[in-house]
């Protein structure tokens, strides 16, 4: 067995001394839990630790493993640079995890490096192993805005990697929970950031990684999550294998959550391939919402599935609702697979003869022109969930007393530049908060002045 054990650790630069000085105290629980896990590592001696980190360059649809024979790096940028590193990397293990990657068709790789130094993500967790380990390469790696089910394709594969190179590995996923636990925190309170670090501890005490892909990606954005992506690697790379887990410590001392978790495998578990298990009862959710679709939703799963398959539009079918065909409206399309946005366009006004023409028209484009996401494919229309939101005309407001995040979507503009952003949303519990988004989509400075309006809409989910 390759993989020897696998760790759940946070990067709090103030727990090293030198940076702390003498705060770190406050977090006593968390440093204590390091040097076990440390010493538990150094007990299993592997020849290579693979250590997944938040602060490593992060691509949207890259995983980057960092290239070279090795790295250096030092605390300088926090107070401390006396405190540094040098680490050699397992070449050999990073060389056969990118062709691996590539042929299961991940897209991971050693490109576009753009800082050769540590990261703190890396450096922290180092930090405390180095003082009871010293001969060891590391293999590390950064996250991506790739799905869950992606990461945890990688980590599968982290896995197949140490198994055929039978080297002793120790997987190391470095990340703090959420960073909205107190007012006087660095990134405020959020209620969302308490619950999280609730779920997430209970699953981590439970070796329940199931759990670890199921958090919804608005309710993780609430929470200001740091670490999750790294923790479902590790749950891909110890896929298929019974684990104990041994719950070490957690605090929130500082409004960041701090969790410390161990993993000792004691065997194989075929019921333990999560990503199979998370597929299956998405898989399953989505075939019963189909069958309660209405007509709206389901003639935007025919105009994206028909386009897709034939290259060509739909025809509108004979028995939709009289409105759909008489009224004209804008009319957004929202795709999701796995719970994480696929695709949505849509239309402020209308732009076609009737809500239906909007529907075909607007759900093929978010399916394919969507600049966020890459075209979806023939194999992925099984796992898609729809949304369509009718909208009203709009109307302007004088300010943002006149909005209710969960009633009305606002419109956000100055000059030519133009954002909208739709009622009721997950995660977005403010007005401050919808206006914000929206002004960003537009591209709007917090400088500039703006024109605000409102628009109620029919969602049909």
């Amino acid at each position: 067995m390759a993989i020897l054990g696998a760790f759940i650790v946070p990067h709090p630069p103030i727990i090293i001394p030198e940076i702390g000085r003498g705060e770190e105290k406050k977090v006593q629980k968390t440093i204590d839990s390091y040097h076990k896990a440390a010493r538990q590592i150094a007990e299993l001696n592997p020849d290579t630790i693979i250590i997944t980190t938040p602060h490593l360059i992060l691509y949207s649809d890259y995983f980057h493993i960092s290239p070279g024979s090795g790295a250096k790096g030092d605390f300088g940028r926090f107070g401390a640079r006396d405190v540094s590193f040098s680490v050699e990397y397992d070449e050999r293990f990073v060389k056969e995890l990118e062709a691996l990657s590539e042929r299961k068709q991940i897209q991971a790789g050693t490109l576009g490096e753009r800082d050769r130094s540590l990261d703190h993500g890396t450096m922290v967790p180092l930090y405390f192993i180095n003082q009871y380990l010293k001969e060891y390469k590391i293999v590390r790696i950064g996250l991506s805005g790739l799905s869950v089910t992606e990461h945890y394709k990688l980590g599968r594969c982290i896995k197949e990697t140490a198994d055929k190179l039978n080297e002793r590995a120790v997987f190391v996923a470095s990340g703090d929970l959420s960073h909205k636990l107190k007012e006087d925190g660095p990134y405020g309170f959020s209620k969302e950031g308490v619950e999280f670090d609730k779920q997430i501890t209970e699953a981590m005490k439970e070796g329940d990684f199931l759990k670890f892909l199921t958090f919804s990606p608005d309710f993780c954005e609430a929470a200001a999550e740091c670490g999750l992506r790294s923790f479902i690697i590790m749950a891909g790379a110890l896929s298929g294998l019974s684990v104990k887990p041994e719950f070490l410590s957690y605090e929130g001392t500082f409004g960041v959550g701090y969790g410390v978790c161990s993993y000792k495998i004691t065997g194989e578990d075929d019921s333990r391939h999560f990503d199979i298990i998370f597929k299956e009862e998405q898989s399953k959710m989505v075939r019963e919402r189909i069958k309660n679709e209405d007509a709206y939703v389901r003639l935007a799963r025919l105009s994206l599935e028909t386009y897709v398959k034939s290259g060509k539009y739909a025809k509108l079918p004979d028995n939709l609702p009289e409105e759909m065909i008489k009224n004209r409206a804008g009319v957004f399309v929202s795709l999701k697979k796995y719970g994480q946005l696929r695709g949505c366009i849509g239309t402020i006004s209308p732009v076609t003869g009737s809500v239906a023409d909007e529907i075909v028209r607007n759900a093929v484009s978010a399916g394919l022109e969507d600049p966020r996401f890459p075209p979806v494919s023939e194999e992925e229309l099984d796992d898609l969930v729809y949304s369509v939101d009718v909208l009203s005309e709009a109307e302007p407001i004088d300010s943002m007393d006149d909005l209710d995040v969960k009633r009305y979507g606002v419109i956000v503009s100055s000059g030519r530049k133009r954002g909208l952003l739709l009622p009721n949303l997950e995660g977005i519990d403010t007005v401050q908060k919808q206006v914000a988004i929206a002004r960003r989509k537009a591209g709007i400075l917090d400088n500039e002045e703006i024109k605000l309006e409102r628009f109620e809409v029919i969602r049909h989910d």
